[in-house]
């Protein structure tokens, strides 16, 4: 309990410095830089340490059954309880045409995949097992500083916490969302065999934030189980860059949600190409809650 304890301030912590501390806003486009070419470096390292797991070869097909269920069973909660809310409280936008880099940024998951994967071949031919050098450190020195970064840009995002609070539907939006896709958690509990409550809890609760739930989840339940995380929640960007101009028209809040932590960043240009610049704070509010929420939860149930 006291490890998660400490797991949970050393993610809070720098995500707080860099929310109240912000770095000077001409500093903000290398920061964005940086956080890009660190998540890509974070992926790879995860390879590494998913390159360490005894008979990968005999987990694949486990891990890729429990990425189709898990993301089945937690995007679709979401998406049906957000779809019942569009409908019952009706949220009109001016939806445009699709923008075409909707079609071109689902190469970037593609790449942030290939990056583990480059990892995972990498460590193959490495002899990390009896390196000083321990991956997982390296990795959650690594998330420290990506954390820091998200702080920074949470503080440029151009909203206040008291602008994020008063919009209603954004937090209307953030209960429904995490609750739904807890029920679609515990519902994984409840068909795979040797998992418990918490830890589906705690398997659903990245919200696509996949660089996080693949180090939390690894640490918690095995590379095995983190790989299930990072690969669900890279899923979900995926399947957000493509439903998201489809549905926006007529179901917008089922649209951005889908998007999970990615609506602050990866999938805002989308929304707003497709939804129009007056669903951008509410993309915006939900993507915020969204982001504090999931590292949270996530520490919390894996710590049962």
């Amino acid at each position: 309990m006291l490890d998660n304890f400490l797991t949970l301030i050393l993610i809070l912590a720098p995500l707080v410095v860099g929310f109240f501390l912000p770095l000077p806003k001409a500093l903000m486009p290398y920061m964005d830089k940086l956080l890009g070419y660190l998540v890509f470096l974070i992926l790879f390292c995860i390879g590494l340490s998913l390159a360490n797991v005894p008979n990968l070869g005999h987990q694949l097909g486990f891990i890729v059954k429990n990425v189709a269920l898990l993301a089945t069973l937690t995007m679709g909660s979401g998406l049906l309880a957000l779809w019942y809310f569009d409908k019952k409280y009706p949220y009109h936008t001016h939806a445009t045409t699709p923008h075409p880099k909707a079609q071109i940024s689902v190469v970037g998951t593609l790449v942030q995949l290939g990056c583990v994967v480059v990892g995972l071949v990498v460590g193959q031919f490495l002899p990390l097992e009896h390196s000083p050098i321990h991956v997982d450190m390296i990795i959650k020195g690594l998330l420290m500083l990506l954390i820091l970064l998200v702080g920074f840009s949470l503080s440029h995002a151009g909203m206040s916490l008291r602008q994020v609070l008063i919009n209603k539907r954004g937090v209307q939006m953030s209960v429904i969302f995490c609750v739904s896709v807890s029920i679609g958690g515990v519902l994984f509990s409840c068909l795979t065999a040797d998992v418990g409550v918490m830890q589906g809890l705690a398997l659903a609760s990245g919200y696509g934030w996949y660089s996080l739930s693949g180090i939390i989840m690894t640490d918690a339940y095995g590379a095995v189980w983190g790989s299930v995380a990072l690969l669900n929640d890279l899923l979900r960007e995926f399947m957000a860059l493509l439903c998201i101009p489809l549905l926006i028209g007529r179901y917008p809040s089922t649209a951005v949600g889908l998007g999970g932590v990615t609506t602050m960043d990866f999938t805002l240009p989308i929304i707003q190409a497709s939804g129009g610049n007056e669903i951008v704070p509410l993309a915006m509010s939900f993507g915020f809650i969204v982001n504090i929420i999931s590292p949270v939860l996530m520490v919390v149930f894996s710590s049962f």
